[in-house]
């Protein structure tokens, strides 16, 4: 069994049960493996939560990179960008929310994504920096609601509320 589909197991039991159903047993049944398939990839609960962390992040950067095309500010339309392809994909959604859930009982399992936010939201933002941080901050604040309440906005409301944060990346400081 693949990593991934551990990771996606584990993300699923927390997403629909909370913090207490993330056992690794609980993670090997959901995942249609043995413990021992499980512990063989993830030896600890702390390894499989760490491993979490470590693909929000990933997958994060990633994305952030593959709309980054290096110009003043385009940072943050990046950012914006990649955090709408998450939204658009409903397991991918989630995925931040675990992963945080996960990691919220241990300063060290979280600290990983503490540092990927605080990075993040430092990068250089041209000549608009705080309207460059008031879009990032709006774009985190979407996907907190989205993670406890995603049938708030549908696919339109998804659609105006990017177009609007994009051009927000437009408009002149003021």
């Amino acid at each position: 069994m693949k990593k991934d589909a551990l990771l996606d197991a584990a993300e699923s039991l927390l997403s629909e049960q909370g913090t207490q159903a993330l056992t690794l047993n609980a993670v090997a049944d959901r995942a249609g493996v043995s413990k021992g398939g499980l512990l063989y990839h993830f030896p600890t609960k702390e390894a499989l939560v760490k491993a979490m962390v470590s693909r929000v992040i990933d997958e994060f950067d990633a994305l952030i990179a593959s709309f980054d095309d290096g110009t003043p500010g385009s940072y943050t339309r990046a950012y914006v960008e990649a955090t709408f392809e998450i939204l658009a994909g409903e397991s991918r959604a989630y995925r931040r929310w675990s992963a945080i859930t996960a990691a919220a009982a241990d300063p060290e399992l979280a600290e990983p994504l503490n540092g990927a936010m605080a990075r993040w939201h430092k990068q250089p933002c041209g000549e608009d920096p705080v309207g460059q941080m008031v879009v990032r901050l709006a774009a985190e604040g979407l996907w907190e609601v989205v993670s406890h309440a995603p049938e708030l906005y549908d696919g339109e409301q998804f659609a105006a509320l990017k177009r609007r944060l994009l051009a927000l990346l437009d408009s002149p400081p003021g």
